[in-house]
């Protein structure tokens, strides 16, 4: 029995010895077969990296893109030639969609300016823009030229344009520094500081304004490319004032601020008035084309006056039609014209340079004064750069001497040329040639001379 034992032991001994060989060849082969699936799940782990970071490279790519799209729809196309109002809102008080914009212009002004029957004096607004009312009459040959210089007529705005529920708006804002010396230095000797004034203050929806802007009874379309402020002034509608204007198609009409300026019985002094209990009424219809535009309009008015001593009241009607426009003629040039007249509306006529009428408090009544006066302006460019204003203008008061007297203006007129150079787009510089003439009742007159030059930026 226990050689039979020993024999079977060696005999698994054997088995175990030949079958060894055989387990390490299959042990061998799995652990490789392990190491060449590990190393392909390394392989796939990397390629799945390769393809994060390339989609997260591939995603930045696409936000820069999308932002430089959104940079160049929010500014301003360089190409389109009319202004640009940026496209997101900036109004942090105002409605979600309004747009806001801002503009304006420097302009240096520089006059050399003689007279031949007084001088105008110092720091009025006849040596700052040629005023007609100004020129003086009966006095003495000036023996000098005065020289005047200053930016007084330097302008900016600001306006906000939405669309509130389906209605358009528009608030807007317009300032200059016409408005005097705002404190005790603010003269020629020292700082030249100067008061910012209101211009314009309204607000528009749709057909409707509400504000201070020119008058309807003005044509600010037909007023002609000057050096100086306004240029023919004594045959210009020219006035700015509060109102409330309906404008539907061609035809517009206003009430506005109901001013009256009258003169006192056989005098030249003058007295403005805001007595009037109803609105100056206008009503005015336009027509456009490419030949240019004509419009037309027309002036009811209540003149009123109450004296502070005695509480007598004075009142008188006026009425007042003004036609005007432009006409293209071919590419380079054009025609300009106003022509007004009527009764009553010394005001709007020329800066007040004749009255509404003239007052008589013991009988109760405002003599109206008649008035007629126009201009015509005739415009060339010679080139791109350079362009040239020819300009008549005059006005004629119908005064009743018997009422006035002898001291108040009859008529005045004025030429003007000028050329304007715009050496670059925005830039202009210009020089104005203009004489100027006023006589008053009497048959006394006096002339102005003067060189007005100027340089100006708009922005």
């Amino acid at each position: 029995m226990k050689t039979l034992h020993h024999k079977h032991f060696l005999g698994l001994a054997i088995a175990a010895a030949l079958l060894a060989p055989g387990m390490a060849l299959a042990q061998s082969a799995k652990e490789k077969e392990l190491e060449a699936r590990v190393a392909q799940l390394e392989a796939q782990v990397q390629a799945l990296l390769s393809a994060q970071r390339q989609q997260q490279a591939t995603l930045s790519d696409t936000r820069t893109q999308l932002d430089e799209v959104r940079t160049a729809q929010a500014a301003p196309a360089a190409d389109e030639g009319k202004p640009k109002i940026q496209s997101t809102p900036i109004l942090t008080s105002g409605n979600p969609d309004s747009r806001f914009s801002f503009g304006g212009f420097i302009k240096l002004d520089a006059m050399l300016t003689d007279t031949d029957a007084g001088e105008i004096p110092d720091g009025t607004a006849g040596r700052l823009f040629y005023l007609p009312g100004a020129i003086p009459v009966g006095g003495a040959d000036e023996s000098s030229t005065d020289f005047d210089t200053h930016a007084q007529f330097s302008r900016f705005w600001f306006a906000a344009d939405g669309d509130v529920q389906g209605h358009k708006t528009r608030a807007y804002l317009e300032f200059d520094l016409f408005g005097g010396g705002s404190n005790i230095l603010g003269n020629q000797a020292s700082t030249n500081t100067h008061g910012v004034t209101v211009r314009q203050a309204f607000v528009t929806w749709d057909k409707w304004l509400a504000g201070q802007t020119w008058s309807n009874f003005q044509d600010v379309a037909s007023l002609p490319d000057a050096v100086d402020f306004v240029g023919p002034t004594e045959g210009t509608v020219f006035v700015r004032q509060a109102q409330l204007r309906y404008t539907h198609g061609p035809f517009s009409i206003s009430l506005e601020n109901p001013q009256t300026v009258v003169s006192a019985y056989q005098s030249t002094a003058r007295t403005v008035s805001d007595d009037g209990s109803v609105p100056d009424i206008t009503a005015r219809w336009t027509r456009k084309g490419d030949w240019g535009h004509v419009s037309v309009a027309g002036l009811a008015r209540q003149l009123r006056h109450e004296t502070a001593t005695t509480s007598a009241s004075a009142s008188g009607a006026g009425y007042g039609l003004s036609v005007s426009g432009k006409v293209n003629i071919g590419k380079k040039d054009d025609i300009r014209y106003m022509v007004t007249g009527g009764q009553g509306i010394g005001r709007y006529v020329g800066f007040a340079l004749g009255t509404d009428g003239t007052l008589d408090a013991l009988a109760g009544d405002i003599e109206e004064t008649g008035v007629v006066a126009g201009f015509v302006s005739w415009r060339h460019v010679f080139d791109p750069k350079l362009r040239g204003n020819l300009m008549f203008s005059r006005a004629q008061f119908d005064n009743d001497t018997a009422w006035t007297g002898f001291g108040v203006t009859r008529s005045s007129q004025s030429i003007h040329a000028n050329l304007i150079y715009s050496p670059f787009p925005k830039l202009d510089v210009g020089a104005e040639l203009i004489w100027g003439k006023r006589e008053i009742e009497s048959g006394t007159d006096g002339d102005l001379r003067r060189l007005h030059t100027t340089i100006k930026y708009s922005f």
